[in-house]
């Protein structure tokens, strides 16, 4: 790593840090260290699912299939994302949860990066 870059795996990499690869929770002097929006490779085994629902939720949330089938959970909608591409979007005040239908990668994008949203 240089001073303003980092080349990574985002499999390998996102085994280190619960899958995040960039927000806030980064150090400081990594490039990858941002206040304004964080990016995660989430890697879920089937069966996968959140431990609770999200609420009172201050980001918006950007999730995009990778490979698998992911259901996502929102106030009284079901969105099934099935094929490789399929995403959705929701926005602040937005409570959700998740499940994985199947063995699922999904890139999720979140802005901005608020420290203290880890559901233990």
């Amino acid at each position: 790593m240089t001073d303003s870059v980092y080349v990574g795996n985002a499999g390998r990499d996102a085994a280190l840090d619960r899958g995040w690869l960039l927000g806030h929770f980064k150090d400081a002097s990594d490039p990858r260290h941002s206040e304004d929006v964080e990016i995660k490779w989430g890697v879920h085994p089937r069966g996968d699912e959140r431990a609770r629902w999200v609420t009172g939720e201050e980001r918006t949330t950007l999730q995009v299939l990778i490979s698998g089938r992911f259901r996502v959970e929102l106030p009284g909608r079901s969105v099934l994302l099935a094929e490789q591409g399929d995403y959705v979007v929701w926005g602040r005040g937005v409570d959700h949860s998740w499940y994985a239908e199947e063995e699922s990668v999904l890139l999720t994008v979140r802005w901005p990066s608020v420290p203290g949203y880890q559901v233990p």
